[in-house]
């Protein structure tokens, strides 16, 4: 009986140092982001594609981890980190003094440039066309009282837009809030708003997709994009900042930024 429990505890002891040295499971490295911000984030058929899957792709790598992605709600991206449901959150996120408040941003990778999209035969043909200024040029109302502003629910575009007039905002009751960009752009196709706040990137797309609309020449506002990794997590945020300084050096960031993005 003695010598059948040696031999299984020998078996048992092997077994586990094959796994130990053989077949280690590899750390994963959990992504949140929202597929439906072109050339960002997005989907071609089953598989993940755009800027953020490949940049953090190369950081995954960098820290000898498995990317797995997660796509969720835009909104939920923030509260997911923070509470520790996922490592990381990109998805074209700008860092604003609330969100610092939720989680730690990275260095930035990308800037951005939030733009107004309208149609074709609209009478907004500009930003001034939206403002009453003062004599050194701040805004002090709006030209159009009801305006209807479409934006992505959550994202630097909400926030923005729904701030007070004084701080180029268009009011609360203003801004109609819609789950994704292309949402937002259905809106307008359809006559429900007047404009549509997006970032640049993501509006060329959807008017490249849609006739009859069109992006406004003067832009909205402008912005820097990071990842967003939990206030206790300090040592991954030290790693990633350490792998996006080697791949910005290496000049891997504005790689994938120029294959999605050609410089006009």
């Amino acid at each position: 009986m003695k010598k059948v429990i040696s031999l299984v505890l020998v078996a048992l002891m092997a077994l586990t140092l094959f796994t130990a040295c053989g077949e280690k499971e590899t750390e994963t490295l959990v992504m949140a982001t929202n597929a439906a911000f072109p050339p960002y984030e997005f989907k071609e058929g089953d598989s993940f594609a755009g800027i953020d899957i490949e940049i953090a792709q190369l950081i995954a790598e960098k820290l000898g981890k498995e990317l797995v992605i997660e796509d969720v709600e835009f909104g939920s991206i923030i509260t997911g980190v923070q509470s520790g449901k996922y490592d990381m959150g990109i998805a074209g996120l700008t860092v604003t003094d609330e969100r610092l408040t939720q989680v730690n941003f990275t260095t930035s990778y990308a800037t951005a440039v939030q733009v107004m999209i309208v149609k074709n035969d609209s009478a907004i043909t500009s930003i001034d066309d939206c403002f009453n200024y003062d004599e050194e040029g701040n805004p002090v109302s709006l030209k159009i009282e009801n305006i209807k502003i479409g934006v992505q629910e959550n994202t630097t575009g909400d926030i923005y837009c729904s701030d007070e007039v004084t701080k180029w905002g268009f009011g609360e009751s203003n801004v109609v809030r819609y789950k994704t960009g292309p949402d937002a752009v259905s809106a307008l196709i359809k006559g429900d708003i007047d404009v549509v706040v997006i970032d640049n990137e993501p509006a060329k797309s959807f008017v490249a997709a849609n006739e009859g609309i069109k992006i406004l020449e003067t832009e909205y506002a402008y912005e820097d994009y990071a990842i967003a990794i939990a206030k206790e997590n300090e040592q991954l945020l030290a790693d990633v900042n350490k792998a996006l300084a080697e791949l910005t050096e290496a000049g891997e960031i504005q790689k994938i930024i120029d294959k999605y993005i050609p410089a006009e």
